[in-house]
């Protein structure tokens, strides 16, 4: 798509060369004899806002189109028309340059170690899922990694850590205690450490702490 600035300067071209007449120039190149005529003016000002525009955004970077408008117009009280001032703002291609989101520097992570033998290594994690009536729920799966035998599902509206102790010790009882238990992709926890210090937290901690202790490898 050309500009009309462009057109007309084509038309002007076209009609002092090929001596051709106004309106037959304005006919072929789609503009009114009115931008045919057209005079730029307040070019002094123009290099004003241009000004302007230029020591705002060097001295605020962080500042788009919008700030440095509301700027000139609140603050200095100048009244200039916002689709001038936005024009001048393209041409000196001052726009925001959009920073790439920076990507996380993972660690790489451990193998995870194979299991020799039943109860050498567990796995617990939660899932959630949405009922017909938006309600919410969500589910704790116990697993034995070494044959991937599922050993408990727990589900209810709401997991707080007491139930998550009280599914685990359940488990325990008639499946015996395994070496270590691993939630996610966090480090193996101690049984024994891990249920007497939760149990002394669980009136003051939720679900979501339980995990991110389990995560750090703090309890």
């Amino acid at each position: 798509m050309v500009k009309p600035s462009r057109r007309r300067e084509m038309a002007q071209k076209a009609g002092n060369e090929k001596r051709i007449s106004i309106r037959l120039a304005c006919w072929m190149f789609s503009i009114s004899e009115t931008c045919y005529r057209y005079r730029a003016k307040l070019s002094s000002e123009n290099a004003e806002i241009a000004d302007w525009l230029t020591r705002l955004t060097h001295n605020q970077r962080n500042w788009g189109f919008g700030l440095c408008f509301l700027h000139l117009r609140n603050v200095k009280g100048f009244g200039w028309n916002h689709k001038r001032v936005y024009r001048i703002y393209r041409e000196l291609e001052l726009n925001l340059r959009i920073k790439p989101k920076k990507r996380l520097v993972r660690e790489k992570p451990e193998p995870l170690a194979v299991p020799e033998m039943i109860n050498d290594s567990w796995s617990m994690d939660f899932m959630h899922d949405q009922l017909n009536d938006g309600r919410s729920y969500r589910l704790l799966n116990v697993i034995d990694d070494f044959n991937r035998e599922g050993l408990g599902i727990e589900v209810d509206f709401s997991l707080p850590a007491e139930r998550v102790i009280r599914s685990l010790e359940q488990i325990i009882e008639w499946r015996g205690k395994p070496r270590s238990i691993r939630c996610d992709n966090g480090l193996p926890t101690e049984p024994t450490q891990y249920a007497h210090k939760i149990s002394l937290r669980a009136r003051h901690r939720n679900t979501y702490s339980l995990l991110r202790l389990i995560r750090r490898n703090q309890i």
